[in-house]
């Protein structure tokens, strides 16, 4: 699925820069460079990207607030990489409305795996009423959800939650956004009220709720949904 992606590259680290041109180009990806935050604002304008990787720690700005700045009209994902690993910073990049965090050094096979996962999430999010995925069914309008071709009953909260989780796959969705979103602004820190309805819905979408294959926990930080 990599055909004729371009990604942008925020960093000024030469040395990341190069290993992510021989790593990305090798696997088909076209990269454009930025070496600063100006740079790298200008040139997601420019070049409108399909995804951008964006280093924290650059010389000119905070990349917390370039990842803020780009979020009041860059859609598509953003991925941070980043040596700042604190579990504040990488929940404040997520709730800024970074997609996905990985802290350097990174694997270069497991940043292949989150770019894939980032974009199949981006370009999965189209107009169409009925989601597929391994044995279950999503029909939006009807807001009915079929296991194994059998109706799953939900309530209005799990529905909610599951869908949010859903159309945000690949995603991860920090414990405070889920919270606020689903519960409103006076829960955003209730994480047990979480916990209790993500382990309700493992149980009813999972084959093991024990070892999910769809609702997946980042320790300390929120959950990824993924479809496969």
């Amino acid at each position: 699925m990599n055909s004729n992606f371009t990604l942008l590259v925020i960093d000024d680290e030469s040395q990341i820069r190069k290993l992510l041109e021989i790593s990305l180009e090798a696997n088909g990806y076209k990269l454009v460079f930025a070496v600063n935050a100006k740079e790298g604002i200008t040139m997601a304008a420019s070049h409108q990207p399909d995804l951008i990787l964006l280093d924290l720690g650059l010389p000119d700005e905070d990349g917390q607030v370039v990842l803020k700045q780009l979020r009041t009209w860059y859609q598509n994902p953003i991925i941070i990489l980043s040596v700042k690993s604190t579990e504040d910073e990488i929940v404040k990049a997520l709730d800024n409305g970074a997609n996905d965090y990985l802290t350097k050094p990174f694997r270069t096979q497991e940043l292949l795996a989150r770019i894939r996962t980032a974009l199949r999430g981006s370009f999965n999010q189209s107009q169409e009423s009925v989601v597929n995925f391994g044995l279950i069914s999503v029909d939006f309008v009807s807001r009915i959800i079929k296991v194994k071709d059998e109706i799953l009953k939900l309530t209005a909260t799990e529905y909610n939650l599951f869908t949010l989780l859903l159309k945000n796959d690949g995603r991860v969705l920090t414990h405070h956004y889920l919270l606020k979103e689903i519960w409103g602004n006076s829960y955003a820190e209730q994480t047990q009220y979480l916990r209790v309805f993500v382990a309700q819905l493992r149980k009813k979408i999972e084959d093991d709720p024990n070892r999910p294959k769809y609702i997946l926990t980042e320790s300390g930080v929120g959950y990824r949904f993924n479809s496969g």
